[in-house]
């Protein structure tokens, strides 16, 4: 499914909810980019997605699957990464694993969560309320997940 979809212009979201074709026409304007989050999409809800920024068909299988090893990968233009974001409960003594993909190309970034570990709505917010960071645009909300599911291995570890 579909968790949000947005677009950004000069670091800043742009009002009201968009529909996909909306999102990838003003994904393509200069200063802008798009962020699509999916959570377990099926083949068909992610088919549209991945014609419109031509992932590739690989990464695309990986994506709707799930069960990858972390890993980068690149196609053409584009960058695929799969992330494993880890909780753990101390009632049960025990580690859950969620997994994170994310497509990076020129003016979009479309993220495909699995599991209930690693919802991105709190990364979202985090930019959204610093436009200086959201103006280097997807590249930045890459790191930014990254940098979220790294620090949520400390406590894991501890």
């Amino acid at each position: 499914m579909i968790v949000d979809c947005a677009v950004y212009e000069d670091g800043r979201r742009r009002d009201g909810d968009l529909a996909l074709d909306d999102a990838y026409e003003a994904g393509r304007e200069a200063g802008a980019f798009v962020w699509i989050g999916l959570h377990e999409p099926s083949t068909d809800e992610f088919d549209s997605v991945a014609r419109e920024f031509n992932l590739h068909e690989l990464a695309v299988e990986d994506a709707i699957k799930a069960q990858q090893r972390p890993k980068l990968e690149t196609y053409g233009d584009s960058l695929f990464m799969v992330l494993k974001p880890v909780r753990y409960r101390d009632e049960e003594e025990v580690v859950e694993l969620g997994q994170i993909m994310l497509f990076v190309g020129e003016g979009f970034i479309v993220t495909v969560r699995h599991g209930e570990i690693g919802p991105l709505d709190g990364v979202r917010r985090e930019l959204e309320s610093r436009p200086e960071l959201v103006r280097c645009g997807p590249a930045f909300v890459l790191y930014s997940v990254l940098d979220r599911v790294v620090d949520g291995y400390l406590p894991v570890v501890d």
